[in-house]
């Protein structure tokens, strides 16, 4: 698969990061696993699928996080499964502590097309990297953390002998 199978070039529609099935979802199934045969959801069908709020998503939209939303003719809001695939990758984002900013840069690109692979390259490893050292640092935490339970449970089989 090629990134831009999943990527479209235009704004008109939500992509996915390029990234194949497999790893776009993380071998994770969703919270609520989609209607078979179902391109088309509802504000409060991808709130409870992806956890999101309502106000968040449009939030995401405001601020062209979400590309454009297709609409009925009353107004309302329909998602498709691309806008979920894409709302996956950005939730996944969020989770990494990626600054929104970025993500909204990011879809900015995605949203350009072809000729910012480059950018996105760029982008995307500069936050590997930090993320990479929050990493790093966490491990330092848990083994100060593991160090000290050790001491504890040392002392409280101790006690137990006595």
């Amino acid at each position: 698969m090629t990134v831009t199978q999943s990527e479209p070039v235009t704004s008109g529609g939500a992509a996915t990061g390029g990234l194949p099935t497999k790893v776009r979802d993380c071998g994770t199934a969703p919270p609520h696993p989609r209607p078979a045969g179902r391109d088309k959801y509802t504000i409060s069908e991808v709130a409870e699928h992806t956890g999101l709020s309502a106000h968040t998503l449009r939030w995401y939209e405001r601020i062209g996080l979400m590309p454009h939303v297709d609409r009925t003719h009353t107004g309302q809001r329909r998602f498709t499964n691309r806008d979920l695939d894409w709302l996956s990758l950005v939730t996944k984002l969020r989770l990494t502590g990626m600054p929104v900013a970025d993500m909204v840069r990011y879809a900015e690109l995605v949203r350009e097309g072809e000729s910012t692979f480059a950018e996105r390259e760029q982008l995307l490893t500069a936050h590997r990297e930090d993320v990479r050292q929050r990493i790093a640092e966490l491990r330092s935490t848990l083994d100060v953390l593991d160090y000290k339970i050790d001491i504890y449970a040392d002392a409280r089989r101790a006690s137990e002998r006595f």
